[in-house]
């Protein structure tokens, strides 16, 4: 293809990834700034991230399935108008009830749309470059859609509060339905792959990790052991992935090979790639859950997101120039050992930390994203080819679970800690908070002048002291919690480095060891 009309390709497909990931971050990114608009508490506008997870974590797998039954153009042209008609959607939301449909049904049109993303880079690639190149790329698109949407919708909150956010929404979409119509993509052979029981075994699966979205979206909001009804959907959850199983495990040619997906190496795969995913909430539910708790808005963290930004740039392009076939142990632990220096050098934040004392450290973090997942992914592709064609669908079950829902599981998981920290550290500073101590009754009298003008009843004032104290004690309890979770994030990663590495000279060994074949001449 002539490099005008490949440039135009992956622009295009900048374009979807860029698409997909805005769609998903805006309102994620700004559930506290569209509460007021649709007249929400924060535990109802939590559902308006669980209400696009639920579908978006499954949809995948059987759309693979589609794709080859129905035609690559047929799927690109209805996919692309579907996610358009569905943002259009969002010119009729007027209150949480309407905006909890519409982020459902976004869900399920934005889910080709990473497919498209892929395709696109794909399309004007000779085959060698095609994983080597375009997947790295794509990664690297897809992982500025977080950073972007915190950098962009103060702006766009300002033009309009929530109707702001779903216009941008709607212009990526109709520019995307251009480009796919404008662009079309080779088609390859159709052929009929779907089988009535594929859907059967695709809707159990489809509800048992949407209902494990849900639960992991808001175990934290309405608290695990508070909200019974977390529970019932949990068990529902994998009931319906258990049913999935069994009619799986019982099918000459399955939809998911169940004896594949739990092998040694798939498990060692999977288990490497949903650690990463929980290392990478550092950034996610820590570095930014930590300014927005000490009370900094999107618009304060600009620059900070445009560091992170820049430094996914630089990493997907540090990959490109420095991967070579074999080098992938390699470039992982790299990509560990960025994590960990930069998940260790915000453990010592303070409440005076501003943004611009993490930029450093926010900067390797998102260098590592971008460098862990290509070759992750690559060895996951090699794994699945070596079976044929067919297991590719096996391989993406382990990427969705392990990025999507485990995105969702891994930020739960770091939302959890930080709560449970934050009440540990509270309780050992009010310990110590006594009033025959002198230093806590000379900071009561500073806090309470705050409101001697105004108030004149001194045990009033003298009341209004200690809830402004009580403030100051959760707010340097929170900033001990993230503390914490940086540390544990650091150890963590300091810990997957060294069983790799580990891994790695036990498997040297063992082929040191290992008698070589010996010829036997005739």
């Amino acid at each position: 293809m002539p490099w005008p009309r490949a440039s135009l390709y992956m622009l295009a497909s900048l374009l979807l990834s860029l698409t997909q990931g805005l769609g998903m971050n805006l309102v994620a990114a700004n559930i506290t700034q569209i509460q007021g608009p649709l007249s929400a508490t924060a535990n109802e506008a939590a559902w308006l991230v669980a209400a696009y997870m639920a579908p978006n974590v499954s949809l995948s797998l059987i759309l693979v399935k589609v794709r080859t039954q129905f035609g690559l153009r047929h799927f690109a042209e209805l996919s692309i108008l579907l996610f358009v008609l569905v943002m259009l959607l969002h010119i009729f939301v007027q209150d949480l009830q309407s905006a909890l449909v519409v982020r459902f049904f976004s869900g399920i049109a934005a889910a080709p749309i990473s497919t498209l993303a892929f395709l696109y880079m794909l399309e004007p690639l000779p085959p060698a470059k095609k994983l080597a190149v375009a997947q790295p790329l794509v990664l690297m698109n897809i992982a500025l859609g977080a950073p972007l949407a915190r950098l962009i919708s103060p702006d766009l909150l300002t033009l309009g509060d929530w109707h702001g956010l779903y216009l941008f929404e709607i212009a990526l979409a109709m520019m995307a339905f251009a480009a796919v119509y404008l662009l079309p993509l080779v088609p390859p052979p159709r052929a009929k792959v779907i089988h009535w029981l594929d859907v059967v075994s695709y809707l159990f699966i489809a509800v048992g990790f949407g209902l494990m979205a849900i639960v992991f979206s808001l175990g934290r909001a309405y608290w695990w052991f508070e909200a019974p009804w977390l529970g019932v959907m949990l068990a529902i959850g994998v009931a319906s992935l258990t049913v999935a199983v069994v009619i799986e495990l019982n099918r000459e040619a399955p939809f998911l090979d169940i004896r594949w997906l739990t092998s040694k190496e798939i498990l060692h795969l999977a288990g490497t790639l949903f650690i990463f995913r929980l290392l990478m909430s550092e950034q996610t539910a820590g570095a930014f859950g930590f300014f927005q708790a000490i009370g900094l808005q999107n618009d304060q963290m600009a620059t900070l997101s445009l560091v992170v930004v820049g430094a996914c740039i630089c990493g997907g392009l540090t990959y490109l120039l420095t991967y070579k076939p074999g080098r992938d142990p390699i470039i992982q632990m790299a990509a560990l050992a960025l994590l960990m220096i930069g998940a260790y050098m915000d453990s010592n934040a303070t409440s005076l930390t501003r943004p611009e004392q993490m930029y450093v450290s926010q900067g390797l973090i998102a260098m590592a994203g971008v460098l862990f997942l290509p070759p992750a992914m690559t060895a996951g592709l090699t794994l699945a080819l070596k079976r044929g064609p067919a297991f590719i669908l096996n391989f993406i079950v382990i990427f969705l679970t392990t990025q999507s829902l485990g995105g969702v599981i891994g930020s739960a998981i770091v939302g959890t800690f930080i709560t449970w920290r934050t009440r540990f550290h509270f309780q050992s500073l009010i310990e110590h908070l006594t009033f025959i101590d002198p230093g806590v009754t000379q900071r009561l009298a500073q806090l309470s002048a705050t409101y001697g003008r105004v108030i004149t009843d001194t045990g009033l004032l003298k009341a209004e002291g200690v809830v402004l104290l009580g403030q100051q004690a959760t707010r340097e309890a929170t900033v001990l919690a993230y503390n914490d979770v940086f540390i544990a994030i650091a150890f963590l990663a300091a810990c997957t480095l060294a069983a790799m590495i580990l891994h790695l000279t036990i498997r040297a060994i063992g082929r040191h060891l290992s008698p070589e074949p010996q010829l036997v001449s005739s």
